[in-house]
């Protein structure tokens, strides 16, 4: 039985690798007093152990999805990457490639100290970083070089082995860090800094007025009697009577016809109104001042919730509140922002500004809807149908490039294929952001082809260097763990101090950074579970799409300079 299982493993490789998989996302999501392996590290020793059965899988299965996923990187990062490059996100920008600087420096420290060879330093900066993508451009890099089978052997069974060990001391190190050990050093209460960010941005301090959910905006009907003094005045002289509140008069009954509102309608006495705003202040607010009645039919209003795009220039660096007075944003609703290549959810407060590729969920009637989205830039309405002649073309575009090579003396420099997909797939994303019309990637592609893609390059990894792993891990011994452990913590220590004293970011949002420019998203989800708010977010988005890029990058250099 478990020689035709060992046989049929060996024969089909398509069974591992899915197997790989399904281990990885089921035991990666289990947690241990709050903290889990993540399923790259949970698909990656799962490759490591089916892989000592002996399974040959082709490299260019991991080649494949390897530039599936770094295009999704690209493409999603790249409004972000931009904006932070040139714009208000420069200093999160800057700082992110500080940071770059500090793990690349500690790697190579920590290389020349302990004697490590080339596939150990490469799978170290990958794991210690926690950036996996690196692991492939490292991969591909060292595919170039003119080693001998005997070398290349020593390589592709040390680097996984190392990226295994470190890639866990990474993780659950910057958890650690930046969630628990950092903020308890510098003595900052994440929960109360984020609670007065708020305020000082126009928010609440109290975590129960952040509701996004559809049902928070409702609709009631109320009826202006014959003498009452609104008779005569229009829907927005109406509304501006509640200045502290977000509502709006969406239609009217004028006897036995009901009409569509606008910020001109004049309202005249016997109508029935129907006032759209958030359930609180109907109920304690504005069913104080008018009469509720119940009217179906009036209450029937068509909505619908759309994501907008923002790709206006004019509306960059703008806030919330000033956007909230453009006569455009009348009778919508916001419900949430996401931003960057994670989604991350940006808290929705009166001083929170917006950027080009951030989007936007809003929640109203179709109309009103597509008012704002002509403004504010592309309705990106939901649907599950990918651009996949786009998708396939800018891949092949960046495999092109990268397989360039130039030659500066006598040593070669190329980006290689996976590096020139993911430069295309910053420079596409980042027009997408500004032209929408093309290029379409729902969200469930781009998950689909971030996780699946990189997990699916990292099991084949791990079958592949299965055999030999075990013997890396005795090569590499317990001395290997404890460099693992100074390569991580000594850029996110040196991250935190020079985040607070020399960029002197807030300390609601420092952390965040901290998070963003190690493209940490296991201590960004510590950081946000401790601050018990969405703020830090506000100093992830840029910083990683930074982040991600250059470290990505530099599992290149790493070989060239190993």
């Amino acid at each position: 039985m478990v020689e035709w299982l060992v046989s049929i493993f060996r024969t089909h490789v398509e069974i591992p690798l899915f197997l790989c998989l399904a281990i990885g996302y089921f035991v990666g999501k289990l947690k241990v007093r709050g903290l889990s392996l993540g399923d790259v590290t949970a698909t990656l020793l799962a490759g490591l152990v089916i892989g000592q059965l002996g399974i040959t899988v082709s490299p260019d299965i991991k080649t494949v999805f390897f530039v599936l996923f770094l295009f999704s990187v690209g493409y999603s990062a790249g409004p972000q990457f931009v904006r932070g490059l040139f714009s208000g996100g420069a200093s999160q920008a800057v700082f992110a490639c500080v940071v770059c600087g500090l793990c690349l420096g500690s790697v190579l420290l920590v290389a020349w100290l302990a004697g490590t060879n080339l596939g150990t330093t490469a799978g170290l900066f990958a794991g210690a970083t926690t950036t996996s993508s690196a692991l492939g451009l490292s991969t591909t890099a060292i595919d170039r070089l003119n080693l001998s089978p005997e070398a290349m052997n020593a390589v592709s069974q040390l680097m996984p082995a190392a990226f295994a060990v470190s890639y866990i001391v990474g993780t659950f190190g910057s958890v650690l860090i930046l969630g628990i050990i950092g903020p308890a050093v510098m003595r900052i209460d994440l929960a109360a800094a984020c609670r007065a960010y708020a305020e000082r941005m126009g928010g609440t301090s109290d975590p129960s007025g952040r509701g996004t959910a559809w049902h928070q905006y409702v609709a009631r009907a109320y009826r202006i009697e014959a003498d009452s003094p609104l008779a005569g005045k229009t829907s927005a002289e109406i509304e501006a009577m509640f200045p502290q509140y977000r509502l709006f008069v969406v239609r009217l009954r004028r006897a036995s016809e009901i009409i569509e509102a606008t910020s001109a309608t004049v309202i005249q006495g016997g109508d029935v109104v129907a006032i759209s705003g958030t359930r609180s202040t109907l109920l304690d607010v504005v069913g104080h001042v008018f009469t509720e009645v119940d009217d179906p039919e009036l209450l029937r209003v068509p909505v619908e919730g759309t994501d907008i795009l923002i790709t206006s220039r004019q509306l960059v660096g703008k806030s919330l509140a000033q956007l909230a007075h453009l006569p455009e944003a009348r009778g919508i609703f916001l419900t949430q922002i996401h931003r960057g290549a994670m989604a991350v959810s940006i808290p929705i407060l009166p001083a929170t500004t917006l950027y080009r590729g951030d989007i936007l969920t809003v929640v109203g009637r179709p109309a009103d809807i597509s008012a704002a989205a002509r403004k504010f830039g592309y309705a990106d309405r939901e649907t599950d149908r990918a651009d996949v002649s786009f998708i396939g073309i800018a891949i092949a575009a960046g495999a092109i490039l990268g397989s360039l090579t130039w030659k500066v003396g006598e040593v070669p420099l190329t980006l290689s294929t996976a590096g020139g997909v993911l430069l295309v797939g910053l420079l596409l994303g980042w027009l997408r952001s500004v032209r929408p019309a093309f290029g379409r990637v729902p969200r469930a592609t781009g998950w689909f082809m971030n996780s699946v893609g990189l997990n699916m390059f990292i099991a084949v990894i791990g079958l592949s260097a299965g055999p030999g792993v075990l013997h890396g891990l005795q090569e590499l011994g317990f001395a290997f763990v404890l460099w693992s452990v100074v390569a991580t913590s000594v850029p996110l220590f040196a991250a935190i101090l020079i985040g607070r004293y020399l960029f002197r970011f807030d300390d609601a949002i420092l952390f965040g950074c901290c998070a963003g420019a190690r493209s940490g998203s296991a201590a960004l989800s510590m950081v946000l579970d401790r601050a018990e708010s969405q703020v830090p977010a506000l100093g992830y988005s840029v910083a990683y799409a930074t982040s991600s890029t250059i470290l990505t990058l530099f599992g290149m250099v790493i070989v060239l300079l190993s």
